[in-house]
């Protein structure tokens, strides 16, 4: 059973490997990986003097923290909502009009928030002329895009996150929560005694998987919504995005392979660090 897995991580994960050795050499097409001209960390060090290095990293963690943490506040807020429906229908239309964002194409996402802000004939802007107010130009405002892109992603993922919690609450025993109805509880010590200390466990692992990918940023959401628009890179430059420009339009591959290994390594440390102190304070709910 685990065949089909293994040979998944064998081909996508551990093949490549041998690609690291891209970031310490100076790569060009005529020799190769292994033949072109090795550089040792040069390439570690124009990151760092040229201070991309850091406004990429401290872009990419800062977005997912908010991303993860309000993503999570959110999902469980919605998982108990829904649970505490009564009316089935309106519970299922619930279900469905929160999930529906997931599987719009990020593609499809970044038309709909240009025609909402498009500075022209976008919808926002139709609304403030119409009200005597100046048009808002976003495309032209670094400033804004911090929140355009929190909210952004959590109109887009809140539906898809709240279905495991939701599933979570599901799997709580309900003779619990009976005895606890007979005891005199209302609906907010439900919550606040049985509920979210069945969740706890649930949390505990998500944000774990999640903090892994710290520094790995959604690239699908950022290049579609923001494009290349280098006016935004202050606010919105992730290294996803740096890594694409670095690649495709200049074709600097060895610089791009070294931002990867330093994006993985420091993913590696996170993740150990946090499993580690989980380990400390509740051993049950570590990874390993």
């Amino acid at each position: 059973m685990c065949t089909p897995a293994v040979l998944f991580f064998l081909a996508f994960s551990y093949a490549p490997m041998p690609g690291i050795w891209v970031a310490f050499v100076k790569y060009n097409y005529r020799d190769g990986i292994f033949g072109s001209k090795f550089i040792g960390l040069d390439n570690f060090k124009f990151l760092v003097t040229s201070g991309k290095l850091f406004d990429l990293t401290r872009n990419t963690i800062l977005y997912n923290l908010a991303f993860i943490l309000l993503g999570n506040f959110l999902a469980v807020f919605v998982a108990i909502l829904l649970n505490e429906m009564r009316c089935r229908w309106f519970k299922k239309v619930s279900q469905t009009i929160i999930f529906l964002p997931y599987f719009i194409s990020q593609v499809l996402v970044g038309i709909l928030v240009f025609n909402l802000l498009n500075y022209d004939t976008g919808f926002v802007n139709g609304i403030l002329t119409s009200l005597g107010f100046e048009r808002w130009q976003p495309y032209a405002s670094a400033s804004a895009w911090p929140v355009l892109m929190v909210v952004i992603y959590l109109w887009q993922q809140t539906g898809y996150n709240s279905v495991v919690y939701f599933a979570a609450i599901m799997g709580i025993d309900s003779e619990t929560i009976e005895a606890a109805k007979v005891d005199g509880a209302n609906g907010f010590q439900k919550i606040r005694y049985i509920i979210l200390p069945s969740l706890k466990p649930t949390i505990v692992i998500l944000l774990l998987f999640a903090l892994g990918g710290i520094v790995k940023g959604n690239f699908g959401l950022f290049y579609n919504i923001v494009g290349t628009n280098p006016m935004l890179y202050s606010t919105t430059d992730i290294i996803e995005t740096y890594v694409y420009r670095a690649t495709m339009t200049d074709f600097n591959f060895s610089t791009a392979s070294a931002v990867g290994l330093y994006q993985s390594v420091i993913g590696f440390v996170i993740v150990m660090t946090v499993n580690w102190v989980v380990k400390k304070i509740e051993p049950d709910y570590s990874l390993f």
